[in-house]
């Protein structure tokens, strides 16, 4: 199932996550350029790879969070970002937004070193940021509802809580990033679920740190 879109409104131009979306898009377009030996070389320099972060290595902990694997990926973190981060940044404004963004994609991929920290599989993507700010659309707009899409077998569109939804997805990343533990592999690629449970939790704590700036509606009488 997809996200389609929130039930809370938008009183401003989400700057920021429009930003985001078009970095994302941009960087991924030009990776599409590379030859695959040249791919293989720039995701392993610009990504995270757990058992090599020492010194500059470090930086890959930002530049991870604009590289993707596939148009799925890309379209599906995306997505996402779309359908969250508009509330997220339009409560709290752009430049919150992009720390509270920043922030989370940086502890995302801590929190994925300490699960995994042998690895020598890079790893990319804006999912850890995401779910940053998902988290803190949890708790910033808890009586919100969530269009849904169900897909494959059928396509069809529902209002779901976004409590529901959200506290769905977390548990099964969680659940997921368990039974994953008991199967990790050094040489092999997959998803990163500890990087999406550390986004979401700082995603819901950062944002109690971040003051819903002053949204101005007007309102008019009629003459």
């Amino acid at each position: 199932m997809f996200p389609l879109r929130s039930s809370e409104r938008v009183y401003s131009t989400p700057a920021i996550t429009i930003t985001l979306i078009a970095l994302n898009v941009m960087i991924f377009l030009y990776q599409a350029t590379l030859r695959p030996y040249e791919l293989n070389a720039f995701v392993s320099e610009f990504g995270i790879v757990p058992d090599q972060m020492r010194g500059m290595a470090l930086i890959t902990l930002f530049t991870s969070m604009f590289l993707h694997g596939g148009w799925l990926h890309l379209g599906g973190n995306m997505l996402f970002l779309w359908v969250f981060g508009r509330n997220v940044e339009d409560l709290i404004g752009g430049p919150k937004f992009l720390g509270l963004y920043l922030a989370g994609g940086l502890i995302a991929g801590l929190v994925q070193i300490v699960a995994n920290p042998y690895s020598r599989i890079p790893t990319i993507g804006a999912s850890g940021a995401i779910a940053a700010v998902m988290g803190a659309y949890l708790i910033k707009f808890p009586r919100s509802s969530i269009v849904m899409l169900f897909t494959p077998l059928f396509f069809f569109t529902m209002d779901i809580p976004a409590p529901i939804v959200l506290i769905y997805w977390f548990a099964l990343q969680f659940i997921s990033g368990l039974w994953s533990l008991g199967s990790t592999d050094y040489t092999g690629g997959g998803v990163a679920w500890f990087a999406h449970v550390g986004g979401f939790i700082a995603g819901m704590l950062l944002v109690r740190l971040m003051p819903a700036r002053v949204r101005w509606r007007a309102w008019y009488d009629g003459d």
